[in-house]
């Protein structure tokens, strides 16, 4: 019967990368890139991805039998005319989680134009075909054996069941969808990726009435269609670039055992001790002093937006967003395109290449908001020094300050390396000195920020 199976899984694989080899995202490892260890024990995926002919046209989602995700999302101003900002206008991968403008070909013909336009934001989406999970059952059994859980505790089986459920539902390559926005304005997203994933930037052609507003898929309301938040966030003024693992929330393991622990059975993700309160200093004491000069549509938006910016794979989405709705501010969650057939891929995802990840999404978020300030904030187990240290380098002037909390206590991880004083110079070589500081505790950062506040 194994024999059988893995034939079968082989013969997958192959026609996977006979017609969808081209469009396979690079960032994201799929199985043959999943180390031989890992997938020996844990999971195949491999129904969750359908075979898609690459001459088939795309077709919107069927609200009786698909489910949409709507991540949210930030809206900046369209660049003043004659101020270019010519990487919003890259050429970028369909399969990519890049912005694109929705313009460009392969996006809905429905979107709108950006003339008269006054916003612009990033629409990120996730298609699914509801209640899929074919293989549920069974993959919880292997995680329960594998994390030596007691299999009479229904409780923490339940968990795992429900958290892996957005792993191995099927998801929809090549769907579009129908949104309205803060019921003033309809546009079209997708087609989705091969993944399941679509994403654009789209003109926005409406007033505002306050900061936020909510977008929901038509004719598809909660829970099967996540609706979506967007900010809008003005040209000016200060805003927070934030690590999540071990940064704001515990993870404290670096083992592929832990991080599927951490992941699937912990009942409450705790954040880590005194960030919850750092972050309000920050949303408070940055905005009290941000600029605020008019925007396009008269509002006055001042607070600092936050970008969560994390190498999780968007599977984890609700699981984060309700993470954050409970201990910190509303801001923008940038999650990995995890495109991968094995269980092990998540694994893979959260180690690797995780730099080359977060200097490209830190050069979208410098795209938005080239005339803002940042504080970005990270810790020591990954590369958040480097990546950041990167970013000081490469646009002098826009990051403000950068933190990096020293992580201690973690079983497996080479702390004396990884906190190392040599280790955070050469990260920072050629940044200002002043600019950035390691911590231990986040009280050591309040005067620092009631300082940046004053700037």
């Amino acid at each position: 019967m194994d024999f059988v199976r893995e034939v079968i899984d082989q013969g997958h694989r192959a026609a996977v990368d006979l017609l969808q080899g081209n469009h396979i995202d690079n960032s994201s490892p799929w199985s043959p890139d999943v180390p031989e260890d890992l997938r020996h024990w844990l999971p195949d995926l491999l129904d969750r991805f359908p075979l898609v002919p690459p001459w088939e046209k795309p077709k919107p989602i069927d609200p009786a039998l698909d489910n949409v995700w709507i991540m949210g999302n930030t809206a900046f101003p369209m660049p003043a005319r004659g101020y270019d900002r010519h990487e919003l206008a890259e050429e970028a991968d369909p399969n990519d989680l890049r912005p694109r403008l929705a313009s460009e070909p392969g996006q809905s013909t429905q979107a709108p134009s950006h003339e008269s336009a006054a916003w612009e934001v990033e629409f990120v989406a996730a298609y699914f075909i509801k209640n899929s999970a074919k293989e549920l059952s069974r993959v919880t059994g292997d995680l329960v054996k594998k994390l030596h859980i007691d299999e009479t505790d229904i409780a923490t089986r339940k968990r795992i069941s429900a958290r892996l459920e957005p792993f191995i539902d099927a998801v929809l390559p090549n769907r579009t969808l129908r949104i309205t926005i803060d019921g003033k304005e309809e546009q079209t997203l997708g087609p989705s990726s091969y993944s399941g994933i679509s994403s654009s930037l789209n003109p926005l052609h409406f007033t505002s009435s306050g900061p936020e507003v909510q977008s929901t898929a038509l004719n598809l309301p909660p829970p099967f269609g996540l609706p979506s938040t967007t900010v809008f966030a003005g040209e000016q003024g200060w805003a927070v670039i934030s690590d999540i693992d071990d940064t704001i929330k515990i993870t404290q393991t670096p083992n592929p055992i832990g991080i599927l622990s951490n992941t699937f059975t912990v009942e409450t993700p705790q954040p880590v001790a005194g960030m919850p309160e750092l972050y309000a200093k920050m949303d408070t004491a940055l905005t009290l002093t941000t600029t605020t000069t008019t925007n396009p549509t008269g509002n006055t938006p001042n607070a600092p937006p936050f970008f969560y910016l994390s190498a999780s794979p968007y599977n984890l989405y609700p699981f984060l967003r309700h993470f954050r709705s409970q201990h910190y501010p509303q801001g923008t969650i940038i999650l990995r395109d995890a495109s991968w057939q094995n269980l092990g891929g998540l694994i893979t995802s959260l180690q690797t290449s995780t730099k080359e990840y977060k200097d490209d999404r830190i050069a979208k978020i410098h795209s938005w908001f080239p005339k803002r300030k940042f504080v970005c904030i990270g810790d020591s187990t990954q590369s958040d020094p480097e990546a950041y240290g990167a970013a000081a380098r490469k646009y002098p002037g826009w990051i403000g300050a950068i933190f990096i909390r020293k992580v201690t206590g973690i079983a497996l991880m080479d702390e004396k390396t990884k906190n190392a004083p040599e280790r955070f110079d050469k990260a920072f070589e050629g940044v200002e000195r002043g600019l950035w500081y390691v911590f231990s505790e986040p009280g050591e950062l309040v005067e620092r920020v009631n300082q940046l506040g004053k700037v």
